[in-house]
């Protein structure tokens, strides 16, 4: 494991040239060039922006990006991948989920709070892995002791505490080997009681994580004894050491900085608070309330959270919508302007869905095809096959609701139903999926979608 922080981390990943990343994004998503592009630039823009000075820097924000396409394209997919690519806090949310300040639901801001705890689960697996080799060797000494515990009458002993250290490095040698796994002994464990959870309504979610924050630390912490393997309690004292040796307050600061510095924030269904002309007016009022939140947030604000304040100016924020009945220019001017690089995606061919099948790392064809395995069933998919498979995915998206790359789930997992239900008892067996496999399998789920068309 590298010793540099999940900062530095980041900042290095943040040096892969435009090409580079597209190249990355390309193992793993089909087509749509363009967005790739833009997206490639953008993060590589994060990286020219530290390299700049100071005074410089303050005025240069990040290039948000909208991307507009139908459901299942891999608008979502192509933002996931991005932060794995780079390491970075990443949060995905539904706009549909926040409703203005004062109506029931979700505040805005909650997100920018999401995604710092994002940010400390990304951090405290770094340090975990830092203090890693001390917290097992503390987990060592603890079972040591309740294994070897310290005789009484070492005052009137002499000999004793010789004695009592020849028999704990025995013990020792015997934890080490393994030979003590299955031996019971009593441990005791700290446990914090459960505050009274708060819910929120009426846009006070930050009153709410004030007061449970208050609640957490006028609670005291409990133990609790238990009576577990030497194995089983490895794990439980690993994960008490290992909490005992991180520091929370540096956490959480290196945290907000990492957030406020690399964090990134996907937007989805972004079109479904446009103001569009269907609907009652006090669902686009409400529309309208989200978007005046939403705008500050993108525009750089500081947001209250439990760890402290979190700038959001140097977030970036990438929104996505399908834009059916709405339009990007329904959404409001201003929040228009915050995302100034638009990307349209493309509607998926005939050629997409096949290479969705077969060129990806993790191609839907070589999931099924490892899960299946796992019963000792060989599938063999034959290029007649795949082909198939395309093209009755293509034709039930055109004919029925064009769900994109989404159907080709619906599509495999009709085809190999039978043989996943009956796979324990097709140990050594090979299914060869063609094109008449195919056909003859899914005849009847193509015959579903055209009826359903029909019925109201």
């Amino acid at each position: 494991m590298s010793e540099l922080s999940r900062a530095e981390q980041i900042s290095k990943q943040l040096e892969f040239t435009p090409k580079e990343i597209v190249a990355r994004l390309d193992e793993h998503i089909v087509g749509q060039a363009d967005a790739k592009r833009a997206v490639a630039i953008a993060l590589r823009n994060r990286w020219r922006w530290k390299q700049l000075p100071e005074e410089i820097r303050k005025e240069v924000t990040p290039k948000n990006i909208m991307m507009i396409g139908p459901t299942g394209v891999g608008k979502t997919e192509i933002t996931r991948r991005l932060a794995r690519i780079t390491g970075a806090p990443f949060i995905k949310v539904e706009a549909t989920k926040y409703t203005e300040v004062g109506y029931y639901g979700r505040d805005v801001e909650s997100m920018i709070r999401d995604l710092v705890e994002s940010a400390i689960q990304l951090v405290k697996i770094d340090k975990r892995e830092k203090v890693l080799k001390r917290a097992q060797a503390n987990v060592e000494e603890r079972i040591l002791d309740l294994l070897v515990p310290t005789e009484r009458n070492w005052p009137e002993d002499p000999d004793a505490e010789a004695r009592h250290q020849r028999t704990r490095e025995k013990f020792r040698e015997m934890l080490a080997a393994k030979e003590m796994e299955d031996r019971e002994i009593d441990i005791r464990l700290d446990q914090r009681q459960s505050p009274v959870q708060v819910f929120s309504n009426l846009g006070a979610e930050q009153m709410d994580v004030n007061l449970q924050n208050m609640f957490e630390k006028i609670m005291p912490r409990q133990q609790s004894q238990r009576r577990v393997t030497v194995r089983e309690a490895r794990d439980l004292l690993l994960d008490q050491e290992v909490e005992a040796l991180m520091d929370p307050d540096a956490i959480h600061e290196e945290a907000i900085r990492l957030a406020e510095d690399s964090g990134m924030v996907f937007i989805d269904e972004i079109d479904k608070v446009a103001g569009g002309s269907e609907g009652s007016k006090s669902a686009d009022v409400s529309r309208q309330g989200v978007q005046r939140d939403l705008l500050p947030i993108v525009e750089g604000t500081t947001v209250q959270t439990r760890y402290g304040n979190v700038k959001t100016d140097n977030m970036l924020f990438i929104a996505a919508g399908a834009f059916h009945r709405a339009r990007p220019s329904d959404l409001m001017p201003e929040l228009q302007g915050r995302f100034p690089i638009r990307v349209e995606l493309e509607d998926l061919t005939k050629e997409d869905f096949l290479r969705i099948l077969t060129e990806p790392a993790s191609s839907l064809t070589r999931q099924y095809t490892a899960l299946l395995e796992v019963e000792g069933v060989k599938v063999s998919f034959q290029e007649d096959g795949l082909s198939a498979l395309a093209d009755l995915a293509f034709q039930m998206n055109q004919t029925t609701q064009n769900i994109g790359a989404r159907r080709l789930h619906t599509v495999l997992e009709r085809l190999l139903e039978d043989v996943s239900f009956e796979a324990p008892d097709l140990k050594g067996q090979t299914v060869v999926v063609d094109r008449e496999y195919v056909n003859e399998r899914l005849a009847s789920a193509t015959q579903l979608e055209d009826l359903s068309k029909f019925i109201l």
